[in-house]
């Protein structure tokens, strides 16, 4: 089965180099990518224009049976701890601005519903947790957290999975995005916000870990029927 994993942002994807120091590099016009283990890594750069380009570019160049997105997120102080593992179900893209026909229908065109019943059950697998991922090209606004709360019931966000989502989706792939919580934001900040180490340092753990699961989450995905 061929595998693609999509790594959105630069730390990330630094993080991610660093498990894999001998491997051969490649470059292609959005970014470097190498081949691990039968499987191809490939840095998709950060926000949605860059996530798009390279999820579609990924899917045409490598055709892969089965695409994956690592990396991490921001979490709502009080809703989520640091370090949750996020399966996503579902990615909403909420910064739009519709004023002049259905706002609602805006958002509900770019949100999609991401299909797992091909996913097998891991015995004594990683923990995560299923559920919600807003994404918009902002990191968290303070200010936002009440209203993502109650329209969406959202526990946390990112940049990149709502445009990975909706092009795998209408390229008829299956995806499995799985996201690190690297950073809480409350009514008062960030703790990364001024403190990029901070991030930097959490993002690192993060990937080592998904790297490590990653195998799991492949053999759990089975041959393409």
């Amino acid at each position: 089965m061929k595998t693609v994993v999509l790594i959105s942002a630069n730390s990330e994807w630094r993080a991610v180099k660093a498990l894999f120091s001998l491997v051969q590099m490649y470059t292609s016009p959005f970014g470097e990518w190498f081949d691990a283990n039968d499987i191809t890594f490939f840095h998709g750069g950060w926000g949605k224009i860059s996530a798009a380009a390279t999820t579609q570019y990924a899917l045409d160049h490598f055709q892969p049976d089965f695409l994956v997105n690592l990396g991490t997120c921001g979490g709502f102080e009080g809703r989520i701890a640091a370090g949750t593992i996020i399966l996503v179900e579902k990615t909403i893209v909420y910064d739009i601005i519709e004023q002049m026909t259905d706002p609602d229908e805006a958002i509900v065109h770019y949100s999609t519903d991401i299909d797992l019943s091909w996913l097998k059950p891991i015995q004594n697998g990683p923990a995560v947790v299923r559920g919600l991922l807003v994404s918009g090209d902002r990191d968290i606004v303070p200010t936002d957290i009440p209203m993502l709360v109650s329209r969406f019931g959202a526990v946390a966000a990112d940049w990149e999975s709502g445009a990975i989502a909706w092009v795998a989706d209408k390229n008829r792939v299956r995806c499995l995005i799985l996201r690190g919580v690297s950073d809480l934001v409350g009514v008062g900040g960030g703790e990364a916000y001024g403190n990029v180490e901070l991030f930097r340092q959490r993002t690192a753990e993060i990937m080592q870990r998904l790297v490590a699961q990653l195998d799991s989450w492949i053999e759990a995905a089975g041959e393409v029927d």
